[in-house]
């Protein structure tokens, strides 16, 4: 199993996220020296459009991949770039990583490379869910409740939120499919706080303040 870290330039909501300072480090080489101490995993490769942040990869010990500029646009479908980085990594199996995850813990990473080795038939892939307990409507309408007889907040359905920090699947099964989400997922529940994933500037100083405060 080789680990695969997507990381391109360009970031919009939040400006340099996977290079940026962050916590004495960046994203970047905090995933990469995670991911050196999971001893299943047997290669880090760092596919990128960003020369500095390839540097950075192989200056860490992980293999760079070089990301054609028209894989790393924002107006590129998601599914057509899981498709062409993954035809660009040599593996049978790929763990899909995101760096906006920094709250993953190696307990973690090490139960999901076991769990993929034990991994019952009728799942083809792993993927990382949280669980959603929330009031939620759409068109007006509550989806999840009835208003006129008012749940209390533990007591609504729970739903399973893909966050997408840590996948497994095997390579065919994402060129084919253009995702990698296989056609049936182990749904791996992490806590919330593993769960969350830096989107915009409130998400990065808070991940942060939670990172700093675990490591102390």
């Amino acid at each position: 199993m080789k680990a695969l870290i997507p990381v391109r330039q360009g970031s919009q909501r939040v400006t340099n996220k996977n290079i940026r300072p962050f916590a004495n480090s960046s994203l970047l080489e905090i995933k990469i020296n995670q991911l050196k101490r999971i001893d299943a995993i047997e290669e880090i490769c760092v596919n990128s459009d960003c020369d500095y942040m390839l540097s950075v990869a192989k200056r860490l010990g992980a293999t760079p991949i070089k990301r054609d500029a028209y894989y790393a646009s924002s107006s590129i479908p998601m599914n057509e770039v899981w498709k062409n980085m993954a035809e660009n990594i040599d593996s049978d199996i790929i763990m899909y990583v995101n760096v906006t995850n920094p709250l993953v813990t190696d307990k973690t990473y090490k139960d999901i490379c076991s769990l993929w080795n034990n991994l019952e038939a009728k799942y083809d892939s792993i993927s990382t869910t949280h669980t959603v307990r929330e009031y939620l409507w759409h068109m007006g309408r509550p989806l999840n409740y009835d208003p006129t007889s008012h749940p209390r907040s533990q007591d609504l359905p729970e739903y399973l939120g893909l966050n997408f920090a840590v996948s497994v699947i095997p390579k065919d099964i994402l060129i084919n499919k253009k995702s990698i989400i296989g056609n049936n997922f182990y749904p791996y529940i992490i806590d919330n706080i593993q769960a969350i994933d830096i989107d915009e500037e409130i998400d990065f100083e808070i991940a942060e303040m939670l990172y700093e405060r675990r490591t102390k």
